[in-house]
């Protein structure tokens, strides 16, 4: 048995396919069916129930593939002590990110980063939170940049920013007008909001409800830029990430107005793996992203909300 052996295991109980999980182990077919009975006939007992039609695990695979995967992450925290590059901004780095957060703030930091760290090589990685959660656990993932919910509670978090959330109207809507608005002038409007498993659908609908307004339950949109389309046809409004609207106070038949009295908000947040030996590494480009976003960020300027700070 050794190490490659675990990783056919694993590849085999993620893809449940021998073609899918050998092309994802750069193997041929032959090569990982063999070595995985190989792998059983070492251990003495029968891994998999084969059929024609798909891969079925027996309770002692299961049981295998679980224990295959703890050792492949201490495999890689073993890898990455003896490599001491902890504190060293070179070689490969794998960042998950959460779809209403990576587009937007990608295109701000990766100048940045191939400047500052040339001979860092960045896998970029865009999920949303649940499964960043889990491949991060699972170690296929070195850090992810999210907002912080429970969801990433277990692991060693590094505060990136706090991004203000802002009301995005039709053109022609009565509000576009308005620079601000106060959260309770919301109350007994609905809002477009994004569908289930995005972690900003729960934070923005908080704030939604704290202020007496409702989701708009005919439409629930996949992606943001879906939210921002629909706007845009008058389909109704919605509260958008700030890193994700423009400049300009109105574009393309949107209007974004600042919420305030409260300001909603999201914390933006660096998460790794407690124990890992790249903490001095992941600490760099927390500042570096910190940094820059100091320097571009567009100030709050809410008036209502300086009045009576």
């Amino acid at each position: 048995m050794n190490i490659r052996d675990l990783e056919y295991l694993v590849a085999l109980s993620e893809h449940r396919h021998f073609r899918k999980a050998a092309e994802a182990c750069f193997v041929s077919q032959p090569t990982l069916s063999g070595q995985i009975r190989k792998l059983e006939t070492e251990l003495g007992a029968v891994l998999l129930e084969r059929t024609s039609r798909k891969v079925l695990f027996t309770d002692v695979g299961l049981t295998l593939v679980e224990q295959a995967k703890k050792i492949l992450l201490e495999v890689k925290v073993l890898t990455e002590l003896a490599s001491e590059q902890g504190d060293s901004m070179s070689g490969p780095l794998h960042i998950g990110f959460i779809p209403t957060v990576g587009p937007y703030l990608l295109p701000h930091i990766m100048p940045q980063v191939k400047a500052r760290f040339p001979d860092l090589e960045v896998f970029l990685h865009e999920a949303q939170t649940h499964q960043l959660v889990s491949l991060l656990e699972e170690g296929k993932l070195d850090c992810v940049i999210l907002a912080a919910v429970q969801e990433s509670e277990a692991f060693m978090e590094l505060p990136l920013y706090h991004e203000p959330m802002v009301l995005a109207v039709p053109e022609a809507h009565p509000w576009a007008e308005k620079t601000e608005l106060a959260m309770t002038e919301l109350n007994g409007h609905t809002l477009l909001m994004l569908g289930d498993g995005h972690c900003l659908r729960d934070q923005a609908m908080g704030f939604c409800f704290a202020a007496g307004a409702k989701e708009d339950g005919s439409f629930r949109a996949t992606s943001l830029e879906t939210l921002r389309n629909m706007v845009a046809a008058g389909s109704g409004i919605t509260l958008l990430p700030q890193l994700a609207t423009p400049h300009e106070r109105v574009r393309d038949g949107v209007c974004y107005i600042q919420a305030c009295d409260p300001v909603p908000s999201r914390l933006i947040t660096l998460a790794y793996r407690p124990g890992s030996p790249l903490k001095g590494r992941y600490e760099q480009l927390a500042a570096l992203i910190t940094g820059h976003l100091e320097d571009v960020w567009p100030k709050n300027t809410c008036e209502t909300c300086a009045k009576t700070a």
